[in-house]
């Protein structure tokens, strides 16, 4: 996303208002997704969580909006998106919380200045072929491209984290498997699994994957959570979009 693209942008809002987001009227928006994964981060106040690729900066915010006491370290390899990042932070007053750097988060001597982390989370691109949609921005998000594999990313958000420090990514269901195996060759274990259920009675089409750095102990199937129902939200659903509740494993 180059300089010029920041002009064309929306203004949009997340949790109810709680988060104002400026992002590219074009290609990957913000949405369920972002405020999912955030919910779902078991940070507490004075940690420090580190977030790859964060886009415009949508998930680290709504993480800021139900846990303000954080520093957040983001990195993000589109200089233009991780402009709009800090440019977002600032819009939500957390701009002295957050740290935005500019590189690809595989990138080893990105990684080496890094504090010891307590949480890092991702949503990484969703697909490792295929046909990639037309917009640039969105292929990058959804298209893992010439960029790291899961386990590429699971490496590099595992190696800053202190022992026992958790992971989280959201990925579709068809890379479960993928994604856990990734986590344990990260040496992330105790992995735990929350799908995310499109209505009750339906598969699911997304689920977060959550490890512990160094973990030993036993695995962990969560009940999930049901997305719609009627017409509609359900109400736990709506409780996590208003940003009136975090994400419940246990």
């Amino acid at each position: 996303m180059s300089e010029a693209g920041l002009d064309a942008l929306t203004d949009d809002t997340l949790l109810g208002g709680r988060v104002r987001l400026r992002q590219p009227r074009q290609g990957l928006r913000a949405g369920l997704d972002a405020v999912l994964l955030a919910a779902s981060i078991p940070a507490r106040a004075g940690e420090t969580v580190l977030e790859g690729g964060c886009g415009s900066g949508a998930a680290f915010l709504c993480l800021l909006a139900r846990v303000p006491e954080l520093h957040v370290i983001a990195v993000e390899r589109d200089a233009g998106l991780a402009e709009l990042a800090r440019r977002n932070a600032a819009l939500n007053g957390a701009a002295e919380r957050v740290t935005v750097l500019t590189g690809d988060i595989a990138d080893p001597a990105l990684r080496r200045d890094l504090p010891r982390l307590h949480h890092a989370f991702a949503n990484p691109p969703y697909w490792p072929s295929g046909t990639a949609p037309p917009a640039a921005l969105r292929a990058d998000a959804t298209h893992s491209g010439p960029g790291p594999s899961l386990a590429g990313w699971s490496e590099a958000l595992a190696a800053p984290l202190r022992h026992r420090g958790s992971i989280t990514l959201v990925l579709p269901a068809a890379r479960l498997a993928e994604g856990a195996a990734a986590l344990r060759q990260a040496d992330c274990g105790e992995v735990g699994l929350f799908p995310l259920w499109p209505r009750a009675g339906q598969p699911a089409r997304r689920v977060l994957l959550r490890a512990r750095r160094g973990g030993r102990g036993q695995d962990q199937l969560a009940p999930g959570m049901v997305l719609h129902e009627g017409e509609g939200w359900t109400e736990a659903a709506q409780e996590l979009l208003r940003g009136e509740a975090k994400l419940k494993w246990d």
